[in-house]
């Protein structure tokens, strides 16, 4: 049955979609290490509309504990000051007249197990991304007109399988990353 496949095959595709996003949000996470990742989300006001940091300064990490923000505008600079704040990320940036400077301050342990609580509240929301594909995919199976109850079973099996797959990768990817965020 081609409607079968092609339901199974978006099935996967959206299923596996929901794997990337979470691994994109569990990036943003801090594990202790600084990481340009870790600026991802902050818009600086560029002429009055909302830019990605990254498409108006370079973000490196010269160390574990620093990151550092190279304007390509002087200008820029009090107004990437501004916008880190605003991202609300824990970050105190200092400005030395030619770049933004982060010291990334080590993570306490209760920080470190709110970060892991992050973590955790990500993956449960892929697992449930992961199961509304399934109930999906169950409900579009059920209203294929010209297929048997066995090819719908057989069909349902898979989604299942499928599903168990992918949550299982869930449980792995979150593992990892309460590990990483864990070591000290």
């Amino acid at each position: 049955m081609e409607e079968i496949e092609f339901i199974l095959d978006a099935t996967k595709e959206s299923m596996g979609n929901a794997l990337t996003h979470l691994q994109k949000r569990l990036l943003t996470i801090r594990a202790g290490k600084a990481s340009p990742t870790m600026l991802q989300g902050v818009m600086v006001d560029y002429y009055g509309s909302p830019t990605p940091l990254s498409q108006v300064a370079n973000v490196n990490t010269p160390d574990g504990r620093t990151i550092s923000i190279q304007a390509w505008e002087k200008a820029l600079i009090p107004e990437i000051e501004k916008a880190i704040m605003n991202a609300n990320l824990g970050f105190n940036p200092m400005n030395n007249g030619e770049s933004v400077i982060i010291n990334v301050p080590p993570l306490t342990e209760e920080r470190r197990k709110d970060l892991v609580k992050q973590a955790r509240s990500e993956s449960e929301e892929a697992r449930i991304g992961v199961r509304n594909d399934r109930k999906s995919a169950n409900n579009d199976f059920k209203k294929l007109d010209d297929a048997s109850e066995d090819q719908i079973k057989n069909a349902e099996i898979d989604v299942q399988n499928l599903t168990d797959t992918h949550i299982k990768k869930v449980d792995e990817i979150l593992a990892a990353k309460e590990k990483e965020i864990m070591t000290v």
